[in-house]
Formats: C-alpha cells, sequence, structure tokens
C-alpha cells in the first residue's frame, strides 16, 4: 500500500478517492484509511491537506481549475460522489482536531465578551456574517466587519479591551489580518483564530486558535468547515444562558410578526 502511495502524484492525489486508492492496490478502502492511520495522518483528508499546502501555491489557479474538471471525466456522479466526499472527510477531519480545550476556550470568551467582531477573509466573509448573525439572534452584540482596505480602518478603531475578535481566514496571511490583529492586541481585545495553514504559524499569537481544514482540491467551499465550527460556538453560546437566548428568540419573532411574517403554527398530530 504504501509503495503505492509514493508512485502517486500529488496532482492526481488530490482528486482520488480512498476507493479509488484501494482500488489501484488492490486493497480495501479500511486499509488505505488504516495504512494511512500508521503512517501518522487522521485519514485521506489530513494527507491530501499536507499535499495541497505545496502544490497549491505552485500551480497557477488555472491549472488548478482545468485539474479539477478533468479528474471526474465529466461524470457527473463522479462529480456528485467526490463533491460529498471531500465535504465528509473535511467535517471528520475537523470533529479529529478541535479539542475540548481550545473549544471551550473560544466558547468562554465568546459568553463573557462585551461585544463580538467577526471578519472573514476572501470566500470566509460567509462564515464571519453567518457567526455574528447568529450571535446576534442571541442577543449578544456582535457585528460582522465587512470593509477592506482603507475603509477598514474605521472599524478597527471601533475595537476596545474586552471585546473580542473572531478572524476566519483559511490559509495565507494578509496586511489586513496582519493590521486587525495587531490591533486587537493594542488595545487588549482577544482574539479567537479560525483558520487551516495559519494555526501552526501564528497560533501563539492569539488567545485561541481553532482548526478548521480548508478544501485540497477547490471541489468544496472554501469556508465549509469553518461554517460547521461557527455553529459549534453558535449553539454552545446558546446554551450557556437559555433563558436569555428564548427570550432573544421570543422578541425576535415578535418583531418579524409585526413586519408581516408570522410563524406557521404546527400541524395538530393526526391520530
Amino acid at each position: 500500500m504504501c509503495r503505492s502511495l509514493s508512485a502517486i502524484t500529488p496532482e492526481r492525489l488530490l482528486y482520488m478517492s480512498a476507493q479509488e486508492l484501494g482500488a489501484e492496490a488492490k486493497t480495501s478502502n479500511a486499509t488505505v484509511i488504516r495504512t494511512l492511520q500508521g503512517l501518522g495522518y487522521s485519514g485521506l483528508a489530513e494527507l491530501k491537506g499536507m499535499v495541497a499546502a505545496p502544490f497549491t501555491s505552485h500551480i497557477p489557479p488555472e491549472e488548478r481549475a482545468r485539474q479539477r474538471v478533468e479528474s471526474t471525466g465529466g461524470d457527473l456522479e463522479k462529480v456528485w460522489n467526490n463533491v460529498v466526499t471531500e465535504s465528509v472527510d473535511r467535517i471528520e477531519l475537523l470533529r479529529s482536531k478541535v479539542s475540548a480545550g481550545p473549544y471551550e476556550l473560544a466558547v468562554r470568551l465568546l459568553v463573557d465578551a462585551r461585544r463580538i467582531w467577526t471578519y472573514g477573509w476572501g470566500a470566509s466573509y460567509v462564515a464571519a456574517e453567518h457567526l455574528a448573525l447568529k450571535l446576534r439572534r442571541m442577543d449578544r452584540h456582535a457585528r460582522s466587519i465587512q470593509s477592506t482596505g482603507f475603509r477598514l480602518a474605521d472599524d478597527l478603531i471601533d475595537i476596545e479591551s474586552g471585546e473580542v475578535v473572531v478572524v476566519f481566514v483559511p490559509g495565507r496571511l494578509p496586511t489586513e489580518v496582519e493590521v486587525l490583529l495587531e490591533r486587537a492586541r493594542t488595545v487588549g481585545a482577544k482574539c479567537i483564530l479560525v483558520s487551516d495553514e495559519l494555526v501552526d504559524e501564528i497560533g501563539d499569537d492569539v488567545t485561541v486558535a481553532l482548526y478548521a481544514p480548508n478544501t485540497p482540491t477547490g471541489m468544496t467551499a472554501e469556508p465549509l468547515t469553518a461554517i460547521v465550527l461557527a455553529d459549534a460556538l453558535a449553539q454552545a453560546v446558546a446554551a450557556s444562558d437559555r433563558e436569555r437566548t428564548v427570550e432573544a428568540s421570543h422578541q425576535l419573532t415578535a418583531l418579524r410578526e409585526q413586519l408581516g411574517f408570522r410563524a406557521k403554527s404546527a400541524k395538530p398530530a393526526s391520530h
């Protein structure tokens, strides 16, 4: 099995499933996974993540796009299976890598924060907005920073001590994120980093870092695991003060009804 793995080029490996690897090595899916675990990986997703980092930094985006398309040969069933499999693999990798300590610390920071800021780089802005919206619906003071460049300074100047900044940035460290983190440190705000590659690079420079595996192929959404992690954080915050959460939901429903959006009543049980 190890010999078969070493013979596969990184370009091919990124788009192969455990089933395809097993077929090539004339063995089972389970044997493939056990072999990878014996080599120190949690599974195929982690191996692909390590392979993808240097590969994606040297291969032009248009070439990677071509390889993604060619990897399925236009077979719709294979497209579906590849996307679903990669999504599940990334979430399983997320489950295995996020430990209780950092997760609990992140939740505690959010619960105790006077105000919560979220910021997402690139496509990760979706996860940042998602978390801020869920927290606001629980009566938490949360705001998503959507500005960039020159206008970003207008938001950064509002960050204060006692607040928490949640930063979603999967890979490279852009200037905006560097300045945002520096601003938070300067004023005494706490920082929660949600990232893939940057956890090891700058994890010690933030209050807590949470690992959210990025897509190794580009087939699945970049913020997929970040959104799952955001949901886990939000639900933990909700559970920390159930009365506050329920009251916020009641007020939100009342406001929606005033706007003409009535909640659907439950259907009576059939006998």
